[in-house]
């Protein structure tokens, strides 16, 4: 399927790719960071189901990531996590989808970070509940996306999502980034201490 893209040839700061495996839909989104904004640059997915042979869709999940990869230069990649469900063959293969995108992003030095599906849902809607739509609707909120812009298939919102997620956790301020205590404060400034 052809991208949904917005903006073409911005100086961005950073650009981050979101992935959302899957064995017969995989989505993806690319966040252009400028300053404090995020604005999404491109939004799709990869359809599989065409392809017999799960094999045959691994090769395409790489192909066609290292071809993003390729043509929209990522600084970072956020990729959701397989949740565990009871069906062992289908996380084995939702798995494999997941490590094949990895190793595409790998394969140009893209680093990669990994977030649980509740973890993406709260950080766009406030709630580890959310269902796929809510994510969408906040997700055209705080980026400014019309209707237009959005694929049918929630999975290439879903993987926008993983990279806005990324967005804020890199954001975010640090706290105790020299890992002090009161111990090594205590140690350092005897003086300040009765």
């Amino acid at each position: 399927m052809t991208p949904n893209t917005t903006t073409e040839g911005c100086d961005w700061d950073k650009i981050i790719m979101g992935v959302d495996p899957g064995t017969n839909v995989m989505g993806y989104g690319i966040l252009g960071i400028k300053g404090k904004k995020a604005e999404m640059i491109a939004l799709g997915v990869i359809e599989l189901s065409k392809f017999e042979s799960h094999y045959l869709r691994l090769k395409r999940i790489y192909d066609r990531i290292l071809s993003l990869v390729e043509q929209y230069l990522p600084d970072e990649m956020a990729i959701e996590a397989p949740f565990f469900g009871k069906n062992v063959q289908s996380m084995l293969k939702l798995g494999r989808a997941q490590g094949v995108a990895m190793a595409a992003a790998l394969a140009r030095d893209v680093p990669i970070t990994e977030y649980e599906p509740r973890k993406i849902k709260m950080a766009i809607t406030g709630t580890g509940a959310a269902s796929k739509e809510q994510v969408r609707e906040m997700l055209k909120r705080i980026l400014n996306i019309k209707e237009s812009q959005l694929l049918p298939q929630l999975d290439s919102t879903d993987a926008l999502a993983a990279a806005v997620c990324h967005f804020y956790e890199s954001t975010r301020p640090v706290i105790n980034a020299g890992k002090s205590s009161w111990k090594d404060f205590i140690a350092k400034h005897p003086d300040r201490v009765r």
